[in-house]
């Protein structure tokens, strides 16, 4: 199954000249979309396919065909290759580089555009090497003004963008003037940027530089003393009515000329809205797909309920409804910003009425995904390759606050972090999912392993009770080291035999309950792991678990307690049943009763499996 991670950059080419950088570089190629190219004199196993002719001619004969290329060569003579194809950054695929020991990854072109910058954090967390980003937005941890927008579904407008972006890595004053569109991009910036947000009337501010985030289109100087850029939010939603067999090119003269009129921009329109009996209309199917809008249609009975300012009874007794352009815009976008609108032309058949309405929300146009992600036990080094490549990649990561927190390394700049406190876990799988509907990428951290008492469970629950069909949001989850194999892996190897997980927080569990399953899982012998044993209000079940046990087991059974396990506060204790209550015990602590086999040895804590007791003549 490939990584989901990578699709975004499909088609992507990765190309090894020798057997050494052909090691490095396929495990790259084994999970994810991407070709592994070698010269037909290496001989390497798996999918890869092979060149005859020369690099130079096989790059050529491949660039196009793909959104970015992965080398493992020489820095130089990558350039050199690449050099004689570059046209330009907005066309160019991305390149990176990966050094013949695999550890440094370098984004090398279309950093931004082409999102190498992005690309080589992700291949640089898949190999454990370091990324090399040398871009100005990178080293302010700043979003990078000529792509943030896209992740919000965004589309650029005119301006002087080079002159924009030179200001920023100037960290010179770039005024902001956003009209519509998502604010969550102001509320993860660092605390030292150089945006002032500002409305547009303030003239107080001088500012070097200047992005408006509107759906207005507006003209912008070749000659000003600062440089200015558009982003235009996809916040606009056309509606039409027509008559039967109407032109495209008069529904596309009717949209842009009011578009024009209104000084409203065309690339802030998110789709075409109309009554459903034009689901059909060949017309408004070609300019939609001509244009990539998605069409949206309602029922006649669903229009007739809205208020508009110029109904008509003739489009009543037509197709049962006072209005359909006006009506259609207000259900899509609700607030109508130009009535309806009549064009006919001498030289095409049909009619098309037109009405405008602005959403509050951008339609983003992207399938949202949810990353169920395991971050082990917290430090760096215990989490997956796959995990923290997700997380790097996800537009939004959303966890309990001292979980963020030990993540805030693998976080990248123009990133959503939403970080809530430990008891608000079902509000953080309903905010992911609202995320995700809306076409964000969401990478939902707990400790340890996500499928053992994480959020994968409560997300999918959610996602089950709101009807989810299985495909829209995507759900992809990325396991990790669970607490009891971290526990575990400090004290020994305790679980070596049949073992069983128990937490005794009762807040979502009948504590008879857990009672019942203690009891059981004393009298049968299993080693046990106690998840959540004790907080600063709950103190008895701690105690209680060690009185059912100490029914079953003896005294001196080995008990290991562990808080923190691989985290700066580490503490690792050996004690016995009988003693374990006497040790700090508190909810970041994991604790592992062994069974009547369990012993001690030299500190540590070992549960025989049984081979040095089998006999080789029952085999």
């Amino acid at each position: 199954m490939n990584n989901p991670c990578f699709e975004q950059f499909a088609p992507i080419a990765a190309i090894a000249t020798h057997h050494q950088a052909a090691q490095i570089i396929a495990p790259l190629a084994q999970n994810s979309p991407i070709q592994l190219w070698l010269p037909a004199s290496l001989k390497q196993q798996g999918s890869s396919q092979h060149y005859d002719n020369s690099l130079k001619e096989h790059l050529a004969s491949i660039w196009n065909e793909n959104q970015a290329l992965v080398f493992c060569l020489a820095t130089g003579a990558v350039v050199r290759l690449i050099a004689p194809l570059l046209q330009n950054k907005a066309e160019d695929p991305a390149v990176v580089v990966v050094d013949a020991q695999g550890d440094y990854v370098i984004s090398l072109c279309s950093g931004h555009q082409g999102k190498a910058d992005l690309l080589t954090q992700l291949i640089a967390s898949q190999i454990g090497a370091t990324p090399v980003i040398t871009g100005a937005s990178y080293g302010l941890s700043l979003p990078a003004i000529d792509i943030f927008g896209f992740t919000y579904g965004w589309r650029k407008g005119e301006g002087d963008w080079t002159g924009v972006m030179a200001a920023v890595a100037k960290q010179q004053t770039i005024q902001i003037v956003q009209e519509a569109g998502s604010t969550l991009w102001q509320e993860h910036l660092p605390q030292k940027h150089p945006f002032s947000f500002v409305s547009d009337t303030q003239t107080e501010i001088k500012p070097q530089a200047q992005i408006w985030i509107s759906p207005i289109k507006r003209k912008i100087a070749p000659k000003k003393d600062f440089p200015r850029v558009q982003w235009h939010p996809k916040v606009l939603w056309v509606g039409i009515g027509c008559e039967r067999g109407t032109s495209r090119a008069l529904i596309e003269t009717a949209i842009d000329e009011t578009c024009k009129t209104y000084h409203l921009a065309t690339e802030s329109i998110a789709g075409i809205t109309s009554i459903n009996l034009k689901a059909d209309e060949a017309g408004i199917i070609e300019v939609c797909q001509r244009r990539n809008l998605i069409l949206k249609t309602f029922t006649a009975e669903q229009l007739d309920q809205v208020h508009v300012p110029t109904p008509s009874a003739v489009v009543k007794q037509e197709v049962g409804t006072h209005s359909v352009a006006e009506a259609a815009a207000i259900l899509a976008g609700e607030n109508l910003l130009v009535s309806k609108q009549i064009f006919r032309a001498d030289n095409q058949s049909g009619a098309v009425t037109v009405a405008i309405a602005q959403a509050d929300q951008e339609y983003i146009g992207r399938t949202g995904k949810l990353y169920l992600v395991g971050i082990g036990p917290g430090n760096l080094d215990q989490i997956t390759p796959a995990a923290k490549t997700a997380i790097i990649e996800a537009d939004a990561v959303i966890g309990y606050s001292l979980y963020t927190d030990l993540i805030k390394s693998l976080q990248r700049s123009g990133q959503i972090v939403e970080s809530s406190p430990i008891t608000q876990e079902q509000q953080r799988a309903k905010r992911a999912i609202e995320l995700a509907k809306w076409g964000l990428t969401v990478a939902v951290v707990s400790s340890g392993d996500c499928g053992i008492y994480g959020m994968a469970g409560l997300v999918l629950e959610e996602l089950q009770a709101a009807g989810w069909n299985g495909k829209t949001p995507q759900v992809q989850i990325f396991p990790g080291i669970s607490a009891l194999q971290s526990a575990a892996s400090r004290v020994g190897a305790p679980l070596m035999h049949d073992f069983c997980a128990i937490s005794l927080s009762d807040l979502l569990t009948p504590w008879e309950m857990i009672q019942k399953r203690l009891t059981a899982a004393a009298s049968g012998d299993f080693i046990t792991v106690l998840y959540n044993p004790r907080s600063q209000t709950r103190t008895q079940q701690v105690v209680t678990a060690q009185s059912i046990f100490s029914q079953y087991r003896q005294p001196d059974t080995p008990v290991a307690i562990v808080h923190g396990a691989y985290r700066d506060d580490e503490q690792v204790i050996l004690t016995t049943l009988a003693e374990m209550l006497e040790q700090p015990i508190d909810m970041l602590t994991t604790v592992i009763i062994g069974n009547t086999t369990t012993r001690n040895h030299a500190e540590w804590m070992i549960t025989p499996r049984g081979y040095l007791g089998f006999s080789q003549e029952e085999e």
